[in-house]
């Protein structure tokens, strides 16, 4: 890493290009492999960033836009290597795609889909109902959320979301894509098929009575150990009403998506995300979820459900055109929350993101929900533009998981290039990407597989235990975190480091380097997005 930062996942011939440097430096070449110059650009100074603390240059060459593999070189400094091609996002789509196959639980990975990274049956026994041990459940299936082998509603009804809508609002980028996953070569995209094995999971989770179970965790977070060799036992906690609504909002999502499939199976879903609605009529006070005693596993702790019931009656009125979702909605809308945020925590985003795409929403509510898109771009618009890197991150934004804000950032450019037609929001978007894939303070790109200087050894438990040192790929990083959480951050990030240096690619470091299913699922929307 030679201290020229650049997209290394790579550019589209049309794209804005650029370098950025920490150092003083006049203009830039663009080199090929044999470090012949192929092309120059100027280097300006931009001037001090607060949020790296570096004097940053930068040059401009979206001029070049022949295809092939190329660095930056500036006297003795190169950038690592990076490509100019047509589908250089849609390489890295299918990374941060596939990385939900590795995630699979329940089942095994074979060497013919999973390669070196294969490994055995894990958690299929069936799960004790925390709260009555006599009771046991089925719940084999999804996705692995995060570092650990948990599984947890919120988080899976977040990722879902993105990439549903991702599906459909980029459709043609998921059209050709082969993944290599069992369902590849059937009439459903590979993507919606590998949403689906994360569905037929939710369903399980879906008590008698509408309710929706929190989680399915052992007692305690594995040791650093492969999946078939967590053989503890798995419980199924409590009941809540933010794992209810947030069923209903996703299943209801997916009936729309799956439709164009297997009608039954849209069917299906309809109707548990109604089963679950009416157990929120039936239960109105927020039943929040806490961890009880003896459990220590993550605990996704929601204050307050207003934002997910009213993301349950958006996707419910999307689909239905039922006015009593209406009138749910403009009353969870009463109580107020942020209309821009894309979740998993704060998800009334996703419920204006329904409204609007659904096409059966009113014209005042639709302009309201319009207006706080655009707002919050312009607001973000603003923040990148004060950026060296071009990150649309405040000194706040740099928390536990800080790559989900980029890219949920990311996302509300390209939600409102593609909604509202503002193209002039694309340059931004991708700059997020850039961000991601190494235009940053630490030069690093934050996907496991992608980039010559990329992370590699992230807090996530079969990456360590299976003894391989290359990194399962496409893995999303949570990023730099200005509050490490873990011992090991908190030993490693020097007090007074500025907030996008507070980053270290370190298995130890969970607060910094873990990842979860709804860190990538924004990636899958915005490398969409991009892809076109």
């Amino acid at each position: 890493m030679g201290g020229i930062f650049i997209n290394q996942a790579g550019y589209r011939p049309d794209s804005v290009k650029l370098a950025v440097m920490p150092f003083e430096a006049d203009s830039i070449s663009v080199v090929d492999f044999y470090d012949n110059e192929i092309y120059s650009a100027k280097a300006v100074l931009w001037g001090e960033d607060k949020n790296s603390g570096d004097t940053v240059y930068c040059a401009d060459f979206s001029d070049f836009k022949a295809v092939g593999s190329y660095r930056i070189k500036y006297r003795d400094k190169f950038s690592e290597s990076f490509e100019i091609g047509e589908n250089v996002y849609s390489k890295a789509l299918d990374s941060v795609s596939k990385a939900y196959y590795y995630l699979r639980c329940g089942c095994g990975l074979t060497e013919k889909y999973a390669g070196k990274f294969k490994h055995g049956v894990c958690h299929n026994k069936r799960a004790l109902l925390w709260d009555n041990r006599e009771v046991s459940l089925e719940v084999s299936g999804g996705w692995h959320d995060a570092g650990d082998y948990g599984r947890y509603v919120t988080a899976g009804a977040c990722a879902l979301a993105h990439i549903l809508y991702g599906y459909i609002l980029f459709p043609k980028a998921f059209e050709n894509q082969n993944l290599n996953i069992p369902e590849s070569g059937s009439s459903l995209p590979d993507i919606l098929a590998e949403c689906r094995y994360e569905l037929d999971w939710l369903l399980k989770m879906q008590a008698e009575d509408g309710g929706v179970y929190h989680k399915a965790t052992t007692a305690h977070h594995a040791p650093f150990v492969m999946p078939e060799d967590d053989i503890a036992q798995m419980y199924v906690l409590p009941v809540s009403s933010v794992a209810t609504a947030d069923f209903a909002a996703v299943c209801a999502l997916a009936s729309r998506v799956y439709r164009n499939f297997d009608g039954d199976y849209a069917d299906r879903l309809i109707r548990a995300a109604e089963k679950s609605y009416k157990w929120l009529e039936n239960n109105p006070e927020c039943e929040v979820f806490m961890n009880p005693p003896g459990c220590e596993t993550g605990g996704y702790g929601e204050r307050f459900d207003n934002d997910n019931r009213f993301w349950a009656a958006a996707e419910l009125y999307s689909v239905t055109g039922n006015e009593k979702y209406h009138a749910d909605l403009e009353r969870q809308l009463e109580k107020g929350f942020p209309l821009a945020e894309l979740g998993y925590a704060s998800t009334g985003g996703l419920g204006a993101l329904a409204y609007v795409t659904g096409g059966k929403g009113k014209a005042e509510l639709s302009q309201r929900f319009r207006k706080s898109f655009y707002d919050e771009a312009e607001r973000l618009k603003a923040i990148a533009d004060s950026c060296g890197y071009g990150a649309a991150m405040e000194d706040r934004d740099y928390c536990w998981g800080s790559n989900m804000v980029l890219l949920k950032h990311g996302m509300i450019f390209a939600i409102m290039d593609r909604l509202y037609g503002e193209k002039a929001y694309r340059r931004y978007a991708q700059a997020q990407a850039d961000v991601l894939f190494g235009v940053n303070a630490m030069g690093i790109s934050y996907v496991t597989g992608i980039g010559g200087y990329r992370c590699n050894y992230p807090h996530l438990r079969p990456a360590y235990a299976d003894g391989i040192d290359e990194c399962i790929p496409g893995m999303v990083s949570g990023g730099p975190n200005r509050t490490p959480a873990d011992s090991e951050a908190k030993r490693i990030i020097k007090a007074g480091t500025p907030p996008m240096k507070c980053f270290a690619d370190n298995v130890g470091c969970y607060s910094l380097n873990e990842i979860t299913i709804y860190w990538n699922s924004p990636a899958v929307f915005l490398l969409a997005y991009l892809s076109l």
